[in-house]
């Protein structure tokens, strides 16, 4: 997200107030001022000249894994990129019921509750698809225009720091922030030249990005036919038998532990691979929690990693990550090595987990996740990059799906954790599959770059004063 530092003082002529109803000091902080003075230096018109704005589904969504039809919700978005990783569907019927919402090629669409603000332009890859009220759906009126790259540049510019603030500055509500149609429709979108230029990076960022999944498609593929679970029947089971002795032993007499999908998957993939568990490959340690008092916007200093950061199908996310002060010391914190795994062990993240990179060595994480560092004996036995594919594959999810507690807000125990049992597959095959991760990674970093360097140039154009100085 931009960088925006709000003051702690506001002072605002009587004159200068836009109406009585917007009367709190935090909508005329001066950065906000500032970043509409520029923008009103130069040409702009209303979001509603140019587009229709509408938002998703009212009613409650019926989901449906078996359907191909994408359900986009706030959590779909991340900064100019679909994250569909949760593969969350809605039913065929719903989606016939609701083509008011059905979303089209070069739709942007916005995230509106939660991560307010940011946006993506919808590409056919990820159609069909429909959307949840949690999104805003901005179509151009032209169609012309929709059709070009004028989507590209209205979505760049709503990620750049002079788009966001107008989504966080308009956004209501106490304890969840609301983005709703009737401000964004006023949003001012500049009349830039060269939107063409900008279109053209997010595409080739777009590309990039779709390569990138398809890497990852194909290292999930090698995976489960590896393990032989590509065809595994994961249906739910509405009745089963359970021994009481088991009950015993496991400690467990929740139903949903004794789900008979989950020892099929463990029995099928235990007949083709050397099993050990968790407790026998990696040193476990829990992350710790640090107050806010010592976060920091120094870039500089140590990261330190929440579970929100977390991703499974993606790396951690940079763009998220708090760092913090040099003062802070705690000898009972364990810092990050480059090769650990972090975990996320408690809330609707459970079971998140990513490689920790150069970027993040000697970082810290929250005391929702659990570090995991393989053991000596075993790091010739394993590729990083393997590992961390195969904790988001079904083997290992299914895995925590059984072992995490059923209430409120989901938790993992540590014990839980150490016996979730790990395949070694065979060296060869973990490269070529770690080979292909490590080229999505890639691909997606180059992907974020494209877009950092496309709203890079809208914001220097704005402060140009609309002026392309020499962008062709």
């Amino acid at each position: 997200m931009p960088e925006i530092i709000a003051d702690n003082i506001s002072i605002i002529n009587s004159n200068e107030l836009e109406g009585a109803t917007r009367l709190e000091a935090e909508y005329y902080q001066p950065a906000y001022l500032s970043l509409m003075k520029s923008l009103k230096l130069i040409s702009t018109v209303k979001l509603s000249t140019i587009a229709f704005v509408t938002d998703g589904i009212h009613a409650s969504i019926d989901y449906d894994d078996s359907s191909p039809i994408y359900c986009l919700s706030a959590q779909s978005i991340k900064d100019g990129l679909f994250d569909l990783s949760a593969k969350t569907m809605i039913a065929v019927s719903q989606h016939n019921n609701n083509l008011r919402t059905s979303i089209q090629c070069g739709d942007v669409i916005i995230s509106s509750m939660g991560t307010i603000g940011f946006s993506a332009v919808a590409y056919k890859e990820i159609l069909p698809a429909n959307a949840v009220r949690q999104v805003l759906i901005v179509r151009v009126k032209e169609l012309e225009k929709r059709d070009s790259d004028y989507p590209y540049f209205i979505s760049t510019f709503l990620n750049s720091k002079y788009g966001m603030f107008q989504s966080i500055r308009e956004a209501t509500g106490n304890v969840q922030q609301h983005l709703f149609i009737d401000k964004v429709i006023n949003f001012k979108i500049p009349q830039l030249p060269n939107i063409e230029y900008i279109g053209g990076i997010y595409k080739k960022a777009e590309i990039k990005f779709i390569e990138s999944n398809n890497l990852y498609s194909q290292a999930e593929a090698l995976l489960l036919e590896e393990l032989g679970i590509k065809d595994v029947d994961l249906s739910h089971e509405p009745c089963y038998e359970v021994n009481s002795a088991d009950t015993i032993t496991a400690n467990r007499i929740d139903a949903e532990y004794y789900q008979p999908k989950y020892e099929r998957v463990i029995e099928v993939v235990s007949k083709r691979q050397q099993m050990h568990t968790i407790a026998d490959v990696f040193d476990f340690k829990r992350g710790e929690f640090i107050d806010t008092k010592y976060y920091t916007e120094n870039k500089t200093s140590r990261p330190y990693i929440r579970i929100k950061e977390l991703s499974n199908n993606s790396t951690i996310n940079s763009d998220e990550v708090v760092y913090i002060k040099d003062e802070y010391k705690n000898s009972k914190t364990a810092t990050l090595k480059k090769g650990d795994l972090v975990i996320a062990i408690i809330g609707d993240t459970i079971g998140k987990t990513n490689l920790i990179l150069e970027e993040f060595e000697g970082g810290f994480c929250s005391n929702n996740t659990a570090i995991l560092r393989l053991k000596e004996s075993y790091k010739n036995r394993f590729n990083l990059f393997f590992l961390e594919k195969l904790f988001h594959s079904i083997f290992i999810q299914l895995q925590i799906e059984k072992r995490k507690a059923q209430t409120g807000q989901p938790k993992i125990a540590d014990k839980e954790i150490k016996e979730i049992e790990i395949p070694l597959v065979d060296y060869q095959k973990q490269c070529a599959i770690g080979d292909l991760i490590c080229q999505s990674h890639s691909a997606r970093r180059q992907a974020k770059e494209l877009l950092e360097e496309a709203k890079r140039k809208v914001e220097e154009m704005i402060e140009k004063g609309g002026s392309n100085y020499g962008y062709i």
